[in-house]
Formats: C-alpha cells, sequence, structure tokens
C-alpha cells in the first residue's frame, strides 16, 4: 500500500486563499460625520485581526470614540469613528496614507503571527510585532510583587553592572508589578550577546526583585534578545500582568442593578449575558471613557481566547459603553460557571485598571546619558514616594519620560519634588494637570492625565444593550465603501 503525506504548508496555503483574493480594504471618509473621520474596513475574516487594528490606531495617536464590528463567518468588517488628540478629524494626507498602509498590513503580520503563537499567554512568548521599541538592546522583562523603591535598586544594579537604559515603561497594580526594561552595552551599544554575561546580569536582577520577599512569591525576570521585529511594549505588559494574575486583587462592586453608569460612581461595570440564539455571550462594559480603552479591553479578550464576533463601542458624556458578542476559541463550554463568568469580569477590570494612574505626574526632557534612570527613581525613593507608573525613552540626544509619583501615606505630594528633580537631571522637569490629555506617552507629546484608580463591578444578569445597534447599522456600513477621500 502506497501512503502519501502532505506537507501542512498546502493546507495553510489553501486557507489563506480567500485572504489573498480578497485584501483588506480601507475606506476613509471625512464627509459623512461632522465631528470625527470614519474609517471602515473590510477583508477576510483572521483570529485577531481586531486586536491587530485597533492597536494601530491607537499607535498612531487616534482616538476611537465609536465602532460597530461584524465579523461572523469568513469575513470582517469594521468601522471606527476617530479623531486626533486634539479631537479634530484626520485631514493630514501623509497620515490617512499611513492608515491605511498600517491596516492593509495588519494581514502580512498576523500571519507571521499564527505560525509561532503560543498555546497560553503564562508561558510569557510575545507574539506582537508593531513597531514601537527599538530591539537592537537586551529586553528585561519582570513581573513580581510591587515595593517601594523596586524600580530605583533595579535601575542602580543595571548601571553597576554597565548596562545602559535605553527606554523603559512600568505598571502597578492590585499590589503587583510589571516592567520592560530594554537595555545595551555600556561601552558598546547594542544587545547583551554573551550568554555567561545575561546569565550574570539575570541573576543580579533576581536576587533584587526576590529580596525582602516570601517563599512563593510569584516573581519572574527574563531577559531577551531579538532576533528581528519589534515587540509591542503595551502589549507586551498586559500579557505579563494577566500572567501573574493581578485580577485576583480585583474586588466588584456589588448593588449594580441598571445598565446605566451610576450616578457619582467612578467604578467599571461589567455585565455577562448569554445569547442562546447564537450561540454567543454578550459581555457589557461600562465605565469612564479615555483614550485606548478599547485597545486594553480587546487586549485581554484575545489573551483569554475569546472570539469577538460582533461589538459595539460608544461613548456619551465621558461615559463609554462597550458590547462584545463572544465565544470561547478552543472551549464550546466556557462561561457555563459562575467562576468563569467571574474571572472574566474581574480580568476586564483589571486591564481597564491598569493603565489608570493616579498622583502627581511629572514630565521629565533631559539629555540622555548613562544612569539617568537610576538617578531619577533614586531621588523620589530618598523623598519617600513610591512610583506606580513610568515610561520612558531616548529620543535621539534627549531622553523624554513621565513619572507617576505618589505618597504611601496617601498624603499629597510635595511639589518641590520637581525642584530636587531638576537639580539632579537638569533640563525640563515640569508638573501636568491636564485631565483632558491620555495617559502615558505618545508619539508626538507626552501629555497625559491624572486619574483616579476604578473598581469593580460584576452582574451577570443582561441589562442594557447596545447590540442591536449593530444589526440595524452594519447592513448600511457593508454598502458603503468607495474610494479614500481626502
Amino acid at each position: 500500500m502506497e501512503i502519501t503525506v502532505f506537507h501542512s504548508r498546502v493546507n495553510r496555503e489553501i486557507e489563506t486563499l480567500t485572504e489573498r483574493l480578497h485584501p483588506p480594504r480601507v475606506c476613509i471618509d471625512n464627509n459623512s460625520c461632522k465631528d470625527c473621520t470614519v474609517l471602515k474596513v473590510d477583508s477576510a475574516n483572521k483570529y485577531g485581526i481586531l486586536l491587530e487594528m485597533v492597536q494601530v490606531l491607537t499607535d498612531l495617536d487616534l482616538i476611537i470614540s465609536k465602532s460597530y464590528i461584524s465579523s461572523d463567518g469568513g469575513w470582517f468588517m469594521d468601522v471606527f469613528h476617530v479623531t486626533d488628540q486634539a479631537g479634530n478629524k484626520v485631514t493630514d494626507n501623509n497620515l490617512m496614507q499611513k492608515i491605511e498602509k498600517e491596516l492593509c498590513a495588519t494581514k502580512a503580520k498576523e500571519d507571521i503571527d499564527d505560525e509561532t503563537e503560543l498555546e497560553s499567554c503564562e508561558e510569557l512568548e510575545s507574539n506582537y510585532t508593531k513597531l514601537n521599541v527599538s530591539t537592537e538592546n537586551t529586553a528585561l522583562e519582570m513581573s513580581g510583587m510591587d515595593r517601594p523603591g523596586l524600580l530605583s535598586e533595579i535601575s542602580a544594579v543595571l548601571v553597576e553592572m554597565g548596562c545602559n537604559v535605553t527606554s523603559a515603561t512600568a505598571w502597578t497594580h492590585n499590589r503587583r508589578a510589571a516592567c520592560i526594561i530594554y537595555v545595551e552595552e555600556e561601552s558598546k551599544p547594542g544587545p547583551i550577546k554573551d550568554p555567561k554575561r545575561l546569565a550574570h546580569v539575570k541573576e543580579e536582577l533576581e536576587t533584587v526583585v526576590q529580596a525582602r520577599g516570601v517563599n512563593g512569591d510569584r516573581n519572574n525576570v527574563r531577559l531577551r534578545n531579538f532576533a528581528t521585529g519589534h515587540t509591542h511594549t503595551e502589549r507586551r505588559l498586559h500579557q505579563l500582568m494577566y500572567a501573574d494574575r493581578d485580577y485576583e486583587g480585583c474586588r466588584p462592586c456589588h448593588g449594580y442593578s441598571s445598565g446605566e453608569h451610576r450616578r457619582g460612581c467612578d467604578g467599571t461595570h461589567v455585565s455577562i449575558s448569554r445569547c442562546k440564539d447564537r450561540g454567543y455571550w454578550v459581555v457589557n462594559v461600562i465605565c469612564k471613557d479615555r483614550p485606548k480603552l478599547l485597545f486594553d479591553t480587546v487586549c485581554v479578550l484575545r489573551d483569554m481566547h475569546y472570539v469577538v464576533f460582533h461589538a459595539a463601542i460608544s461613548s456619551k458624556k465621558s461615559i463609554a459603553n462597550q458590547e462584545y458578542f463572544i465565544r470561547h476559541k478552543m472551549n464550546n463550554l466556557a462561561l457555563q460557571t459562575e467562576i468563569e463568568r467571574e474571572k472574566l469580569v474581574l480580568c476586564i477590570i483589571a486591564a481597564i485598571e491598569r493603565r489608570v494612574s493616579h498622583g502627581l505626574r511629572v514630565d521629565i526632557c533631559t539629555q540622555n546619558r548613562m544612569g539617568l534612570l537610576s538617578k531619577v527613581t533614586h531621588v523620589i525613593q530618598q523623598n519617600g514616594l513610591s512610583i506606580p507608573r513610568v515610561e520612558i525613552v531616548t529620543r535621539g540626544e534627549n531622553v523624554v519620560g513621565t513619572f507617576y509619583v505618589t505618597n504611601p501615606l496617601n498624603q499629597e505630594v510635595n511639589p518641590n519634588i520637581v525642584e530636587l528633580l531638576r537639580q539632579e537631571c537638569g533640563g525640563s522637569v515640569t508638573i501636568v494637570n491636564d485631565h483632558k490629555c491620555p495617559c502615558g506617552l505618545s508619539r508626538s507629546s507626552s501629555s497625559s492625565s491624572i486619574t483616579s484608580e476604578n473598581n469593580g463591578s460584576v452582574e451577570v444578569k443582561r441589562k442594557f444593550s447596545i447590540g442591536n445597534m449593530l444589526w440595524s447599522h452594519i447592513g448600511k456600513f457593508s454598502s458603503n465603501f468607495s474610494p479614500i477621500k481626502y
């Protein structure tokens, strides 16, 4: 008997035939809406494409105020209402061309990701390739128990070992911390290639992270060099904190019984209900609106292997309403139990809370030099203050950074810290209190807002739905694609 074995690549080419015959099509419409630019995208459907597209728009510093999503079957169609950071329409021709190019490129990037995708986020491997920070350096990834002065101690060890920090981003949430720091050799710019030196640096950092800890603490330190491509830092931080189970510290806000955001309540309200006739689970999220909210929510759904088939997102009077029709990618019995539903609720709350920063925001812009991060964090630590969130990056010969500073005793931070940092670092050191700006550094500026921490809520009975808006509008959108209007 003759047995013929076909290579899996043949199947892969057949599977992607529809995608190659029908590449993504993007329409940029500035005429349909007077207040925003409408982006319409349709293409062959593929797992994870929604996250890729939302990630593209987020990285281009666009604010998504409304969106309608439909990806049932083999076709994906999405409509985004976007503005720039100032709330204006997108009118720059170069930016519009870049939007179209980046959105169309998501299919190619997703194809690469699928071939290397790991089964579990807990394995702590990154599969996302958005051009965000340079990876011609070594990446330090850390997650574990947070404590005052942790970032200062880590940066001091890196200086002692001759490692220059080129960029760093750190989040803290529910007494857990995660950071990604890119370093290079002080004497020879570039990644640390010597395996023995990598092992020594890792060992020293593990000693710092595990210091003053107790047995059983979940602390993880990794040093990685990237052969090619780039890592999307915020996407990766979501993965690290989810794998570290920071959501276990979230607490639902009980007493939520309506589909509207309660007056005077700043919490994140999440409800889960069953749509039996279509086989979906319906997740409704109501919270304060802010930039990157859609990105953060879609990230956690992807990390938990939920597929978004339809969604409707809108905002009104600073309140955002997100509704997702989902199924689990591999388990048809997912969310059948109360425990599973509560875990999804807590994970969504955690994903939204991670980016919300509170405290005194300090922006720094100064000349780049060895040990700068260590000096800044040391000054903050010496004054009895904590850093719940930081983002710092090298731009040419300068360093631009945003630090959120808090007092562990819940007292107001003395603004004199600005002068102390200016004396130590030089350059420009300012306090920012603009609540209209998004959290975190953007490509064009480092503006962000200081926002109070959210609390969560669990509600398993569906009370309010904007899904009907999706069903009534999606047909109109599908027949309304036209050439790009500049």
